[in-house]
């Protein structure tokens, strides 16, 4: 996979794509990450890539033209047509099913804004995407497609140690994730669950199932409006309610 990302700021990018999974996955050649300052394709003497929004009001926009040109000139570099994903507020939000679904791909772009946005011709003819990580607003895009290349590379087959990490993950599944122990079974009278020690890996399964569905009914129970419950999982959910009568 390809990841290309524009951004006004491509050394705040240093140390994610530089170390721990990333930098592995770089490494091995999983992915290709490259980090591109747009303002070098502005067609001005001062390399500007903002202006006046038409109409006034406070703030600059983004110009359209040397972000059409940056993407365009990546896209003669690919293959296929990359996924050009636009960073900001009022995109769907992120998701591990977006995360799954941009791991498919063979290329994206992520596209970093600033100031009061982008011209609206960005929007309506050059991306394919728009993604926001929150109902917050941040500085720029930049944090927010660390978070998406960090996100969608873990997925890919070969990087991460155990496959099965990141099939379990919290919400791969559209739940959370179940509770987790390691040694020593006991730690300042605090004590491992017994069945976790029993070696009956069909009950510990059935245990950890049931641990994940609770979590999700205490912690995230809107996730559970568009889970299909089995019989058992139904019976486990009148057990939780029960419990807490």
């Amino acid at each position: 996979m390809r990841i290309d990302v524009l951004s006004l700021f491509p050394e705040m990018f240093t140390g994610v794509f530089g170390s721990s999974i990333l930098k592995h996955a770089k490494e091995a050649g999983h992915v290709t990450f490259e980090v591109i300052d747009f303002r070098q394709y502005a067609d001005n003497k001062h390399k500007k890539v903002d202006d006046y929004p038409y109409g006034g009001g406070a703030g600059m926009v983004l110009r359209a033209q040397p972000i059409f040109d940056a993407v365009e000139d990546l896209k003669k570099k690919s293959h296929k047509q990359p996924r050009v994903v636009m960073l900001c507020p009022q995109g769907e939000r992120y998701t591990q099913s977006k995360a799954e679904e941009f791991a498919r791909e063979d290329h994206l772009v992520l596209l970093c804004g600033h100031y009061e946005g982008y011209d609206e011709r960005v929007r309506q003819f050059l991306v394919t995407d728009e993604v926001s990580l929150g109902d917050y607003v941040l500085t720029g895009g930049e944090l927010g497609a660390m978070v998406i290349a960090d996100s969608v590379t873990r997925l890919l087959p070969g990087v991460l140690g155990n496959e099965e990490s990141a099939v379990t993950d919290s919400y791969s599944t559209g739940l959370l994730e179940h509770p987790h122990y390691t040694r020593p079974a006991e730690f300042r009278g605090m004590t491992v669950p017994d069945i976790l020690l029993s070696g009956h890996h069909a009950n510990i399964e059935e245990w950890r199932q049931k641990e994940s569905l609770k979590r999700t009914w205490e912690r995230r129970p809107d996730l559970l409006k568009e889970k299909n419950l089995s019989e058992k999982e139904q019976r486990w959910m009148e057990d939780f309610e029960k419990e807490t009568r």
